[in-house]
């Protein structure tokens, strides 16, 4: 896996590719400096969360002939200040589902996705706790 970085301007507006091509713009907000041109490389990671957590789920689901007529997920960090870092301290997930999809199933997709699968959540795991919740057809479910 390789990505590349160019930089775009006079400031800390990046321009990210992966060998496939797909380019993804990074930047850091007005108060830092920066154009706020996309997102920061912290909010990337909670993006890396919730696609990863959510392709491991649907992927699940799938296999499981459950009929997933929608799927979202809320994520936000915590971070705290460890010298002059702010790495994330607690992850929060809310996934919200809608569809013919059993709740036992629904809760377990989510439990695999961060126990087992989301390599994104194991990569932040020695320093951030994930923390989610399953929210089916306007039910909450489960909540780790």
């Amino acid at each position: 896996m390789k990505i590349t970085l160019d930089r775009v301007n006079e400031n800390f507006h990046f321009e990210l590719k992966n060998e496939r091509g797909h380019i993804v713009n990074v930047d850091a907000r007005p108060d830092f400096g920066g154009n706020d041109m996309g997102p920061s490389p912290m909010e990337l990671i909670l993006m890396g969360v919730a696609g990863c957590s959510g392709i491991d789920m649907i992927s699940i689901l799938k296999k499981q002939r459950q009929e997933i007529t929608s799927f979202k997920a809320d994520v936000e960090g915590e971070r705290v200040q460890v010298g002059d870092a702010k790495p994330f301290k607690d992850i929060y997930v809310v996934f919200s589902l809608e569809g013919n999809i059993k709740e036992d199933k629904a809760s377990k997709a989510a439990q695999l996705s961060f126990e087992k699968y989301c390599s994104v959540a194991k990569t932040v795991e020695p320093t951030a706790t994930i923390h989610y919740k399953v929210v089916l057809n306007g039910v909450e479910l489960a909540k780790i």
